[in-house]
């Protein structure tokens, strides 16, 4: 392992912010590789709630990254959906974060992980109601309030349905951000997931939201578990979900799209190749549809 001093890495100037093309979803394994070989990624986005120390290696580590990329904040802390009210201290500290990194943007999940102050450490569905899409986007207003900046929330997988909902996911995910005026990070393997699971149509789901709120697209790796699929992130991206990648990205040409690996991480190179593969075909779409 290099033992080479953090500050020798950077270049002396913060990267520009702009996010484009397919970023990569930086983990712990991969941190000390990116900072000495600083590969051709175009972005990186971050695990916030990895990274909340004030001081330490990890947040050295993580201003060195910033010095040399762009980056994206990911959470999975607000609990947006939950009955709980806003964790105050958690948003003070993202508020802080994003003040020293300044991330281009950021982002967590449509649902809930905490209930009467005990945390799940999961990402639990809600019931798609009018009465929680008023519920939820309320609490989006306010953290957009807080901030001072929209948010991205995101769709999640799901292994059960509420009885007594009354859209479907694609009509609740619309209706939350319309009403809360946010926007939106599409996981298209959470919508496979999600298809394979309860019989729906990814392609329905994709015609039912508002494109126009997409800033960006996630794509992971599934665990087939027989009568379920598991949004296990341990994988590389399946062929359907690389096909309805090709979809979503010729409906929405340019988004920026980041490949997520969470679990039995593997060596970089290999999420280099996811990377790479969605980049070409977000590459033949642009050519089929400019005529090339």
């Amino acid at each position: 392992m290099s033992t080479q001093p953090l500050n020798t890495l950077r270049p002396g100037n913060r990267a520009e912010g702009r996010i484009t093309g397919t970023g990569i979803g930086l983990r712990s394994p991969h941190i000390r590789e990116v900072l000495d070989t600083q590969p051709d990624v175009p972005w990186f986005e971050i695990l916030t709630d990895n990274h909340t120390a004030a001081g330490g290696r990890t947040a050295a580590e993580l201003m060195a990254i910033r010095e040399c990329y762009p980056i994206t904040f990911h959470c999975v802390g607000l609990s947006l959906g939950s009955s709980d009210p806003l964790d105050q201290g958690y948003l003070d500290t993202l508020k802080t974060m994003h003040a020293r990194y300044e991330p281009a943007w950021i982002s967590d999940h449509l649902c809930f992980s905490s209930l009467d102050g005990t945390h799940y450490h999961d990402l639990l569905p809600l019931p798609f109601t009018e009465e929680a899409v008023e519920h939820v986007a309320r609490r989006i207003g306010f953290v957009q309030e807080f901030l001072g900046q929209r948010i991205l929330v995101e769709n999640v997988s799901s292994y059960m349905a509420y009885t007594h909902s009354v859209l479907s996911e694609a009509e609740f995910l619309a209706a939350v951000s319309e009403t809360a005026d946010c926007d939106l990070l599409l996981d298209i393997n959470n919508i496979y997931v999600n298809e394979f699971n309860h019989g729906l149509s990814g392609i329905d789901y994709l015609d039912a939201i508002p494109l126009r709120r997409v800033r960006e697209i996630h794509l992971g790796g599934f665990e087939d578990k027989g009568a379920f699929l598991l949004d296990a992130h341990n994988h590389a991206v399946s062929k359907p979900v690389w096909a309805l990648y090709r979809e979503c990205i010729k409906r929405i040409p340019g988004t920026p799209t980041l490949i997520e690996w969470d679990n039995d991480i593997p060596g970089f190179s290999i999420l280099q190749q996811e990377a790479e593969t969605a980049r070409r075909i977000a590459a033949e779409q642009s050519a089929a549809q400019n005529g090339a």
